[in-house]
């Protein structure tokens, strides 16, 4: 069975990933081969931090990666916090932090639509592909569910009356974002094995 490496040590995205792909492919984090080096992600877009993930392991490692970036984008907030959706509430952040500051700068706006993306860069036999996933929503005025991670309980996908953290993985995966993305990868990979 073919293996990747998917360059996150995030076990909520490494776990979305392996469902998603089911025993169709083995997925190895960088902890699973001894990677341990800080990539960071200094780009401002999606793209450039995937691709720039991407290479890294690829060049340390010599094997077919890829790799994610996801962001936020806010309409009211003038698409913030996008790409510094992980470190919104700056370097010490955490989800609860991100969270905070999102509400906050809302206030009682009633202008709420957002959309999640991510960009999957993919590095198989030394050419590199882009994947993207998109799903619109709205950010909700508190947090409802406790399913998930990251912005999951402050966001309702359009066409549904529950946040992302009130669903299954496997609803979620259905729908989100980065299920869009990961759909698009195993199709690729699929014709082209």
């Amino acid at each position: 069975m073919k293996k990747f490496i998917f360059a996150t040590n995030n076990p909520h995205k490494l776990e979305e990933i392996r469902q998603l792909v089911k025993n169709e492919f083995i997925i190895l984090s960088l902890s699973d081969v001894g990677f341990n080096i800080d990539i960071p992600e200094d780009f401002d877009s999606l793209q450039e931090n995937a691709l720039q993930k991407a290479r890294i392991v690829h060049q340390m490692t010599g094997l077919d990666c890829f790799a994610d970036d996801t962001g936020l984008e806010i309409d009211a907030l003038d698409k913030r916090p996008g790409v510094n959706s992980a470190r919104y509430a700056g370097p010490e952040c955490n989800s609860e932090k991100n969270i905070r500051k999102v509400l906050k700068e809302l206030g009682d706006t009633p202008f709420r639509s957002a959309r999640f993306k991510t960009i999957i860069a993919l590095i198989l036999n030394n050419k590199e592909f882009l994947f993207e996933g998109i799903v619109e929503g709205e950010i909700i005025y508190e947090k409802h569910g406790l399913f998930g991670f990251g912005y999951d309980p402050i966001f309702r996908p359009e066409h549904h009356l529950v946040t992302f953290a009130e669903m299954s993985a496997e609803d979620k995966n259905r729908i989100s974002h980065r299920g869009k993305a990961v759909e698009k990868l195993i199709k690729f990979l699929r014709n082209s094995m």
